[in-house]
């Protein structure tokens, strides 16, 4: 390895181990010594020793010419790698995870944490982790890699003790002939050969007023456009790594259809000109890995179209929620630490590895073709109460009936649980929810009513995000439900800025409390929501200011004064 000499001649800094350089070699095989495959270099050595030991970090490090630090830098950024320093011990060679984000901790995970703590022997560790993407089943556990539905001690133990690791659940996708036997593709060869004109795709678009699935509702046609504009060569990324608390639904459709997926895929990057296309994934989803796997070698090997295929490369995350930020998103897929940019320029016109780059959620692209093909007409007859389109709502919580309910565009609350969940759980009555996951507020139940799609919550201070809705019963703290989101907040903050670093886990510190200390609450609301570079800390504060403002009778220690006056008109 190259380096400065010090003063006495001797190289300075770590020296490189001729065994971990061979064992980095043997480990990351043919992949491409590339910056870019950082990350997917330190999943290789994850799962094949259990960590990351200092000898691997620096022998990785000589073999992608990158210095010492960088690899570190990197490799500690993220939950899911344990980085050990000299003279650690490794972890033990099984590990159990727990969910303990809301969802789960309703359903109580904490004693179920604490119970198999108790009962596993010394060669496993229980680690309490956020969100995995399953809270339809909570409370979910995972052993090794193998999720665990309506987790028990007794179902936990049996898969440790009979070393049942790797993933059981085998779900049954729509693979390429069934997808083709019904249309499959024929829209994509359509725009390609052109006999289908981006103009009149456009056109669909923009009378669907299709906007983003993921979060952020940006219109889709209007992005298109917008990459477009900018000189190539273009590039897409997609995110596939749903970690807000509470959300599950591109698992759901991913793991039915995932042509449909890939179709749409192609003729969004069709549409914009992109010849590269990243596919960012969740760590926690290994079987839909697996299926994007199978699916795209079923594309590669029968392709749609004579016209090439733009190439498509799948990138693993590893367990940062804040790359679900667009921008975080291309720095970890460009093998760095999933920090925020600050903007401008915007990714679309200086994107991955400095290129115009759409970016997209999985579920905007899953709906291109049925709209496409079906028309702006079909897609905006699905609405309620003045509102248009679909929406996959992600529900959990206090519900008889948990999981994805592909539903009307406006429903209310109260109508989702009545027509696509079964009601709400014996003995329990509706108290509050979470209309757009842990960031997304907290409204009471007597606004059960109000419409549920975007553009409709945010005069009380909340939206409806990707729609994940987290119901809770009148035998639940809202109180407690708030701060365990704001823990998650804390411990998901990247650091890149003061305020979110700071104020989170500040808020969090004075959510924990006895007593909430409201003056100093609300000051530090203004700073998240104000100097925060992105998402995650100008959305912290619903959390505790829908709390507040809608529950007042959880925290005697508000003045009839601080009290908000009455909610706007629905």
């Amino acid at each position: 390895m190259n380096g400065r000499r010090s003063g006495r001649g001797g190289p300075k800094g770590r020296q490189v181990d001729a065994q971990a350089l061979a064992e980095v070699r043997e480990t990351i095989g043919e992949l491409p010594r590339e910056r870019s495959l950082l990350i997917e270099h330190l999943h290789a050595l994850q799962d094949r020793f259990r960590h990351l030991a200092p000898a691997h970090l620096v022998a990785l490090a000589a073999e992608l010419g990158l210095a010492p630090v960088e690899v570190y830098e990197v490799a500690s950024f993220y939950h899911h790698f344990d980085v050990l320093a000299d003279g650690d011990p490794p972890p033990p060679g099984l590990t159990v995870r727990v969910c303990t984000s809301l969802s789960c901790e309703l359903a109580g995970a904490p004693a179920l944490a604490e119970a198999i703590e108790a009962a596993v022997h010394a060669g496993v560790r229980v680690q309490r982790v956020p969100c995995v993407g399953r809270c339809d089943v909570a409370p979910l556990a995972i052993v090794g890699r193998n999720h665990v539905p309506w987790a028990t001690v007794a179902k936990v133990m049996v898969r440790v003790d009979d070393a049942r690791t790797e993933p059981e659940h085998r779900p049954v996708w729509i693979d390429l002939d069934g997808y083709r036997a019904h249309g499959g593709y024929r829209l994509l060869c359509d725009c390609v050969e052109g006999r289908r004109s981006l103009d009149e795709l456009l056109a669909t678009l923009d009378a669907a007023a299709l906007r983003g699935l993921g979060g952020a509702g940006f219109p889709a046609g209007r992005k298109w456009r917008t990459v477009r504009s900018f000189p190539g060569p273009r590039c897409m990324a997609v995110n596939l790594d749903e970690g807000e608390p509470g959300t599950f639904k591109d698992r759901f459709w991913l793991e039915q259809d995932p042509h449909r997926f890939f179709e749409g895929l192609l003729l969004a990057a069709w549409a914009v000109g992109a010849d590269e296309i990243y596919v960012y994934t969740r760590d926690e989803y290994p079987v839909c890995r697996r299926v994007l796997a199978e699916a795209h070698a079923e594309l590669l090997a029968n392709p749609p179209s004579p016209c090439a295929l733009p190439v498509i490369h799948f990138r693993r995350g590893a367990g940062a929620y804040i790359c679900g930020e667009e921008s975080a998103m291309l720095e970890s897929i460009e093998g760095r630490r999933g920090l925020p940019r600050l903007r401008p320029p915007y990714v679309a016109e200086r994107g991955l590895h400095g290129r115009p780059t759409l970016v997209q959620n999985f579920e905007t692209l899953y709906w291109l073709r049925d709209i496409l093909e079906r028309g702006a007409g079909w897609w905006n007859g699905h609405g309620r109460h003045g509102r248009r389109g679909l929406r996959s709502f992600s529900v959990s919580g206090r519900v008889r009936e948990p999981g994805v309910k592909l539903a009307p565009a406006g429903i209310t609350l109260h109508e989702l649980i009545d027509e696509y969940c079964g009601g709400m759980l014996p003995g329990h009555a509706l108290h509050a929810y979470f209309p757009g996951g842990a960031s997304g507020g907290i409204l009471p139940a007597r606004l059960a009513g109000l419409p549920l799609d975007f553009d409709t919550l945010q005069p009380y201070g909340c939206f409806i995000g990707s729609a994940a809705v987290i119901v809770l019963s009148d035998q639940d703290s809202v109180r407690a439900a708030a701060l365990n989101a704001m823990r998650f907040f804390a411990d998901e903050s990247c650091g890149q800025c003061t305020p979110c670093r700071v104020g989170t886990a500040q808020a969090a510190q004075l959510m924990a409390a006895p007593r909430w200390d409201t003056a100093l609450l609300a000051d530090l609301a203004v700073v998240l929501r104000e100097a925060s570079i992105c998402g995650l800390g100008q959305a912290a504060p619903n959390t505790f200011e829908c709390a507040l403002r809608y529950f007042p009778e959880e925290f005697p220690e508000l003045s009839r004064e601080a009290c908000t006056p009455g909610d706007p008109a629905p």
